[in-house]
Formats: structure tokens, sequence, C-alpha cells
């Protein structure tokens, strides 16, 4: 049923959705949805960011002791 829209139905939808709701609770809602976009992605960086430095601060030297030792000699 909805692949037989088209374009006259959408434009019709969406003139009948603007009269119902009006411009400014349309515009209203459209700003609200895109405060939450932006905070979805804002929370998903933090959470990466927080993710990788966990793992940087686990991570472990595997380099061998002898090295280790004889990198120090020549500084």
């Amino acid at each position: 049923m909805l692949n037989n829209i088209g374009l006259p139905g959408l434009l019709l939808i969406a003139v009948v959705v603007l009269v119902l709701f009006g411009r400014g609770k349309i515009s209203s809602l459209m700003g609200e949805v895109g405060k939450g976009i932006t905070a979805f992605k804002k929370g998903v960086k933090d959470g990466t960011e927080e993710i990788e430095e966990a793992n940087a601060a686990d991570a472990k030297d595997v380099t061998p002791e002898s090295e280790t030792t004889s990198n120090k000699d020549k500084v």
C-alpha cells in the first residue's frame, strides 16, 4: 500500500500535516529532533573516547626486558 503513494500523495500529506499542526509547532518539533540528534552524536563520541582511554590505560608494555634496559643505557 505504501509503495503506491508517489509524489502527489506525499505533497498532500505534507499539506494536511502543516494545516493540522501549524508551522510553529512543526518547526519547534524539528528543532527538538535536531537537538536530540546532536546530543546522541555527542554521547557516542564521549563513550568512544572513554573506551579508548580505558584501553590505553590498560595497555601493557610488551617490550622484552633486555631491550628496555639496553635502550635506557643508550640515552
